[in-house]
C-alpha cells in the first residue's frame, strides 16, 4: 500500500463502526441487504474488526462491498467447533473436504465481480453459503450451484434462516453453470478448475465478469478476473492464490470421499492470499 493509501485509511479508519452501521441500515431500508439486522450481535466487533484490519488495510475500498462484509454474520456459516475463529485471516474448514474462503478472498472476489443492484450473478461452489449471503447483500438476484447435495441443501436452508431466502440454491455441476437461469452479469467460481468452463463462458453476458481460479488441485493456481468483450474473454486481474478443486460429479461417483483435502497454510499476508 502506498504511504498516501495508508495515510487516508488511517484517518478513516476511527469512523469504520458508524459507516458500515450507517451504510447497513441504509441497505436494510431498500430491502437489498437482508441480512442487516442480524449485524448487530455477539461478534459485531469482531466483524467489524476484520473489515478494518483484513480488508480496508490492504486493497478492498468498495464502500458496499465493506459494507455487506461487515454486516454478514460469518460465524453462522462456520462448523461449530470454529466459531471462535469464524473471523480469522484464513479459511477454515466447513465439512466434505470443503473450506470457507478468507475473508480477504472472499471480499477481493466481490469487489472483483462488480455487481450492481439488479444484477444477476452465479455462484459455482456455494459451501457453506457465505460468499452467497455477501453477494446477496449486493444484490437480490443470486443463484449459487453445489455438486455435492448435503452442503447444497445445508446452505439452502442456513441462508433461508438468516434472511437469505432470495438467494436460489440447487445441487449439480457446477461446470455446466445454471442455463436456465443465464445470462449473468458476474460468474464467481469458489475452486479451481484447470481452464475456464466453456459453458460459464456462454452464461456471461457482454461486459460481463467472469472471477476464477485456474490452476492443478494442490499446484501452483492463479485467481483470474475476466471481462467478456465482442464475445470473448479479456483478462484484467490476477493473483496467486491455492483453492479445493472444481470437482466433476463423475470424481465424486468413482472415489467418494477422495478429494483432497484444502492445504493448511500459515496466516496469510497481504500480496499472497490463500483461499
Amino acid at each position: 500500500m502506498r504511504l498516501r493509501d495508508k495515510l487516508l485509511a488511517a484517518r478513516i479508519m476511527p469512523g469504520i463502526f458508524l459507516t458500515l452501521l450507517g451504510g447497513a441500515m441504509m441497505l436494510a431500508g431498500l430491502g437489498i441487504g437482508a441480512g442487516a439486522a442480524l449485524a448487530l450481535d455477539s461478534f459485531e466487533d469482531a466483524r467489524q474488526a476484520m473489515v478494518a484490519r483484513q480488508l480496508q488495510r490492504r486493497d478492498i475500498t468498495d464502500p458496499r462491498v465493506l459494507i455487506a462484509m461487515g454486516t454478514v454474520p460469518r460465524h453462522r456459516f462456520v462448523p461449530e467447533a470454529m466459531v471462535s475463529r469464524a473471523y480469522g485471516d484464513y479459511p477454515l474448514p466447513i465439512g466434505e473436504d470443503q473450506t470457507i474462503s478468507q475473508p480477504y478472498i472472499v471480499a477481493l472476489m466481490t469487489q472483483w465481480a462488480e455487481v450492481a443492484p439488479g444484477d444477476r450473478v452465479l455462484e459455482v461452489g456455494t459451501g457453506s453459503g457465505y460468499q452467497a449471503a455477501v453477494l446477496a447483500e449486493l444484490t437480490e438476484k443470486v443463484f449459487s450451484i453445489e455438486i455435492r447435495p448435503e452442503l447444497a441443501r445445508q446452505a439452502a436452508a442456513r441462508l433461508k434462516d438468516l434472511g437469505y431466502g432470495r438467494v436460489q440454491v440447487r445441487s449439480g455441476d457446477g461446470y455446466q453453470g445454471w442455463p436456465e437461469a443465464a445470462p449473468f452479469d458476474a460468474i464467481l467460481v469458489t475452486a479451481a478448475a484447470p481452464r475456464v468452463p466453456p459453458a460459464l463462458t456462454a452464461q456471461l453476458k457482454e461486459g460481463g465478469r467472469l472471477v476464477i481460479p485456474l490452476g492443478p488441485p494442490g499446484g501452483a493456481q492463479t485467481l483470474m478476473r475476466y471481462r467478456r468483450v465482442q464475445g470473448k474473454l479479456v483478462q484484467e486481474a490476477s493473483l496467486a492464490v491455492r483453492f479445493v478443486p472444481l470437482v466433476r460429479p463423475t470424481a465424486l461417483k468413482a472415489a467418494p470421499g477422495t478429494d483432497p483435502p484444502a492445504a493448511t497454510a500459515p496466516s496469510p499476508i497481504p500480496g499472497a492470499p490463500t483461499h
